[in-house]
C-alpha cells in the first residue's frame, strides 16, 4: 500500500470529516488482531458508500489490493499521520464553566493529538485550581503565563462575550480557534476557525425526530 504524498489542502472538506470515522474503525480492528479489511466492511461499519470509502482513502493515497482489501497497519499508520493525529499540538482553553471543565478532563483528546495544557477563566476563584491536571488561571493572566508554542485556542464562553475573547486570543497570538459556541466569531485573514456548535446538530436531531414521526 501507497502512503500519502498529497497535501491535505487538497482533500474536499467532506471526506476530511470522515477519514476520522475510517480512522476510529481501523484501529478497533486492528486492537481485535485484524490485518486486512475491505472498503465494503469499512462502508457498512460507517455508513458510507464503499465507493466513497475508497475515493476518500485515494486522496491520502491509500490504494487497496484487489480481492484482498486494504492493510489495517498502514492504515492506522497513514491516516493518523496524514490528520495530526501522531502529533501533539498545544492549546488553551478559554471559558471553563461545564463544558470548558468536562474538555479540560476529557484525556482522550490527547490520543488524537490535542494537549490542553492551560485553561482560562474570568472568575476570580478558578485562578491557580486544577480541573483534570490542567492549571486554570484568570484571563488576565494570559500574556503573563502565555507558551510561545501554543497556537490553538478552544472557545467555551458565554455567547455574549465570545468576539470580544476571539479578539483577545487573536492579539495574543492564536493562529487556530476551534470555538464550542453558537456565535459566527469574526477573525482576520490568516486564523483558521473550525466551529463545532452541539447546538446546531441538536437542532438538525430535533428535526430528523419529527420528520419520522
Amino acid at each position: 500500500m501507497k502512503k500519502r504524498t498529497n497535501n491535505i489542502s487538497i482533500v474536499p472538506e467532506p471526506a476530511l470529516r470522515r477519514l476520522p470515522w475510517y480512522l476510529a474503525f481501523v484501529k478497533l480492528l486492528k486492537a481485535q488482531g485484524e490485518t486486512v479489511v475491505s472498503s465494503t466492511h469499512i462502508a457498512k461499519s460507517t455508513g458510507v458508500d464503499s465507493a466513497l470509502v475508497a475515493k476518500d482513502l485515494s486522496y491520502v493515497s491509500i490504494v487497496g489490493k484487489t480481492r484482498v482489501g486494504y492493510d489495517v497497519g498502514v492504515m492506522v499508520e497513514v491516516l493518523e499521520e496524514f490528520l495530526g493525529f501522531n502529533r501533539q499540538h498545544k492549546a488553551y482553553l478559554f471559558g471553563v464553566g461545564n463544558l470548558g471543565a468536562a474538555l479540560l478532563h476529557d484525556k482522550g483528546l490527547s490520543q488524537y493529538g490535542m494537549d490542553i495544557v492551560g485553561g482560562f477563566d474570568v472568575r476570580e476563584n478558578l485562578d491557580g485550581i486544577e480541573i483534570g491536571g490542567t492549571p486554570v488561571y484568570h484571563m488576565d493572566r494570559l500574556k503573563e503565563v502565555m507558551d510561545p508554542d501554543v497556537h490553538i485556542g478552544i472557545l467555551t464562553v458565554p455567547v455574549d462575550v465570545a468576539q470580544e475573547v476571539t479578539d483577545a486570543l487573536v492579539k495574543a497570538g492564536m493562529t487556530a480557534i476551534w470555538n464550542f459556541t453558537p456565535f459566527r466569531i469574526s477573525v482576520p485573514a490568516g486564523v483558521v476557525v473550525q466551529n463545532t456548535s452541539i447546538y446546531s446538530h441538536l437542532s438538525v436531531m430535533f428535526h430528523r425526530i419529527e420528520e419520522t414521526n
